[in-house]
């Protein structure tokens, strides 16, 4: 009631000021009504709030105050860890509200479509499913704090080249199974308080001007009631924005923007009741932030553990070839590479957080090495240059050493927010010293500092351990030392697929785009279930992580072997640590359809925990499928649809590694209507349900039984094979058959019938 009091105040003026910012990080306050200014700030690793609003260099990323720098979202994705971050999701809360933050730009949730892509550290995974699932929890953490959470970058912001005007032209069916899915979970589960609004195109309409993704499928279909707010700068026109579904367009001020909305109100070109309805989201969203200002932030200096924890459990173990980790038991240990002593902690570009401390790699190795003596060369810099010096001396430390460590990186040049990765490489001068250092030594590990996958091929074959460490915040030094001494056992699971070549990438021929459009040509086919589809291996695929120790799976019950899609099934496996340590283990479930009627993806996940083991120790885990784990979304009847089936439920490890599988039945219940029309093919009959009733009943009244057709009568399989992709009509005006009525009008009668619409059937 306060706030319809409010908007029969207000006048035109002062509304339409409510959907400009006033400065960069502000909205408009209005201190005659009590409408207080909403702060907000980038994220969405750490808080990246900026010292003075008052100073800004558009060419330089201003200072910001002190945060924890928390992992970047890659290496979040790769924890599979949903309570761990939803409290990540809590200490960002607790921090934005010490520094008097309303609302935090975060979590970044476009699918990793492009390994090159330069964002997509900020990014959680190439899987919707995955990507929702964290993204929820991370959203449920920071608002609990009583700060809202704006999920970006809404939608399909998956390239940073030309990302201002790039239109991503993608299909209905891969919108909704793949770029859509991630945010429609997180925003279904989280209920963010705003939503940001990409730079891009989406088929042509800018996503701030798109009433189809704002209005229909963001609002009508999805129920969601928060405030949109533009990328910052995003809006080309503020009038089609407003009316499309855009509240609240930043930075401010925007005079232009404000007399344009002025001057379409006093023209009768914008109705005041379009503007009442974004400045009550606005309104609302005030209001809801002066309720939580009585949350307290809790014990900051907790942070800091929290950040090394993320960190320690986001590490992917790829390769160890002779136990080679841990590092316990050597007794000299050369340290090579200029990332063990100064690390990069985090990506370039807006999210970039002033942390607190950094915890230095090197030193926390020699923290740990107890008797061992640590020797170290940086072997690089973190300029584009060569230097062969730089690998000699590494070689000469190497040889008194029994184990070498590498600390690879990829340097701010060839990873940041602005632009794209031209390759998946390691700079060369990395690369010849990894080679240089494998071919004169026997036992090297790799440890690799970057947001996103990188090929290896000239020296993965060479090495006998590699630990994807990623962008691991301000504690990440501190966790790779615990990882490489054995203090834990590494449990983080790839988020993202490896490929060996970026050649073999699904994105790769429709990268960069044409004529400022981006053809999204693998479709649904996006990471794993691309290189699943075509039988292509990759270099490390999802989901994949090694261990310290072992597990064994058992006993996979299913409590149903049929059940109508309006069901549950519940799923049940055993889970033996039947190694040595204790340590996670990420079971992750698949749902394969043995038979569609249109392509779909070998494996999809659907499910999965990552829990705690005690060496010894059996867990059972549980699942609970419901309709949406069979479902797909059809384009031929807009919507998303189970067809009746068998479906195979997998336990596994990685996408390559299935542990077990059992088949169920799962009954369609929805009554779909038929999309039969005058020009459908017989393939097309045959798939409706209603229609291959008509063609069974046809074919028997005409005496044709394609069951029947000998294997040597090759003439007749070849023709009933051609006949399907042949229009119904064309084959009713060329058979040898004498038919009942005029094969136009039998076509018609035929629909009639299909439909519903047809007399009494003669």
């Amino acid at each position: 009631m306060r706030i319809k009091r409010l908007l029969s105040q207000l006048t035109l003026e002062e509304k339409l000021q409510l959907l400009i910012g006033s400065s960069l990080w502000e909205t408009v306050a209005l201190n005659q009504y009590g409408i207080n200014a909403i702060r907000m700030t980038d994220g969405p690793h750490g808080v990246r709030n900026e010292v003075d609003l008052a100073i800004r260099d558009e060419l330089q990323i201003p200072e910001s105050k002190k945060a924890t720098c928390f992992p970047t979202a890659s290496a979040l994705g790769s924890s599979w860890d949903m309570s761990l971050i939803k409290l990540v999701g809590k200490a960002l809360g607790e921090e934005c509200k010490q520094q008097g933050v309303d609302l935090l730009l975060g979590p970044g949730n476009n699918i990793k479509r492009l390994p090159i892509c330069g964002r997509n550290f900020e990014y959680f995974s190439e899987d919707p499913y995955l990507a929702g699932e964290l993204a929820a929890s991370y959203i449920n953490g920071i608002q609990s704090k009583g700060v809202g959470a704006v999920l970006k970058h809404f939608v399909a912001n998956n390239q940073e080249y030309e990302r201002h005007r790039i239109s991503a032209e993608v299909t209905d069916r891969a919108l909704r199974e793949i770029y859509l899915e991630s945010f429609r979970r997180a925003i279904i589960k989280a209920k963010p308080w705003g939503i940001m609004a990409a730079y891009n195109r989406l088929n042509g309409t800018y996503c701030t001007e798109s009433p189809w993704l704002l209005n229909h499928v963001l609002r009508n279909e999805w129920g969601y009631q928060g405030v949109v707010i533009s990328d910052w700068g995003a809006v080309q026109n503020r009038l089609k924005a407003l009316k499309s579904g855009t509240d609240l367009e930043m930075p401010g001020p925007r005079e232009e923007s404000y007399e344009l909305l002025l001057n379409a109100v006093k023209r009768g070109d914008l109705d005041e009741a379009t503007v009442d309805i974004s400045v009550e989201r606005i309104l609302k969203l005030v209001e809801r932030i002066n309720s939580k200002n009585h949350y307290h932030f809790g014990d900051l200096t907790d942070h800091h553990k929290l950040a090394q924890k993320v960190a320690r459990e986001s590490m992917v173990l790829l390769k160890n070839e002779d136990e080679v980790l841990p590092l316990k038991g050597n007794k000299i240990i050369a340290v090579v590479g200029l990332a063990s002593k100064e690390p990069r902690i985090q990506g370039g570009g807006s999210s970039e957080v002033n942390p607190k401390q950094v915890d230095i790699p090197f030193e926390a190795l020699e923290n740990l090495a107890g008797s061992a003596v640590l020797l170290y060369e940086p072997g690089y810099t973190m300029e584009d240059e060569e230097s062969q010096t730089l690998i000699d001396d590494a070689l000469k430390i190497t040889e008194r050493a029994d184990v070498v460590v590498i600390f690879a990186c990829l340097p701010p040049y060839k990873e940041s927010e602005f632009y794209d990765r031209e390759d998946l490489t390691l700079p060369t001068q990395q690369i010849n010293l990894i080679q240089s250092v494998s071919n004169n030594h026997s036992k090297v590990v790799v440890v690799l500092n970057n947001g996103s996958p990188i090929t290896m091929g000239g020296w993965h074959q060479n090495v006998q351990g590699i630990m994807e460490a990623w962008l691991y915040g301000e504690g990440g030094g501190q966790a790779i030392a615990e990882l490489l001494f054995g203090l834990m056992s590494p449990s983080g699971r790839l988020a993202e697929s490896f490929p060996l070549r970026l050649e073999d990438t699904p994105s790769y021929i429709h990268y960069p785009g044409e004529n400022h459009k981006a053809y999204y040509g693998e479709g649904i086919f996006v990471g794993y279930r691309y290189y699943d589809y075509r039988k292509m291996k990759t270099l490390y695929p999802f989901g994949y992580g090694l261990s310290y120790t072992d597990f064994e799976y058992k006993n996979l019950k299913i409590n149903k072997s049929k059940i109508k899609d309006s069901g549950f099934l519940e799923v049940e496996v055993s889970v033996t640590n039947t190694g040595p340590l204790a340590s996670y283990e990420v079971v992750q479930l698949y749902v394969s359809d043995v038979e569609c009627s249109i392509p779909r993806p070998i494996k999809e996940l659907k499910a999965f925990d990552k829990v705690w083991f005690e060496s010894g120790q059996t867990k059972k885990v549980y699942f609970t499928l419901e309709k949406e784990a069979f479902s797909y979304f059809a384009p031929r009847y807009s919507k998303w649809i189970v067809e009746t089936g068998d479906f195979v439920i997998s336990i596994a490890r990685s996408t390559e590694d299935i542990r077990l599988s059992k088949e169920v039945h799962v009954i369609a219940t929805d009554e779909l209507p038929s999309r039969l029309h005058v020009g459908s093919t017989l393939r097309e009959w045959l798939e409706d349900r209603k229609g291959r009733k008509v063609i069974r009943r046809l074919m028997k009244t005409f005496r044709i039984n394609p069951k029947t057709l000998k294997k040597d009568a090759k003439m007749n399989i070849d023709a009933w094979r051609a006949a399907q992709d042949i229009p119904l009509k064309s084959i009713l005006e060329h058979i040898r058959i004498k038919l009942p009525m005029r094969s136009d009008r039998m076509i018609h009668y035929l629909l009639n019938h299909v439909k519903g619409r047809s007399k009494k059937d003669k």
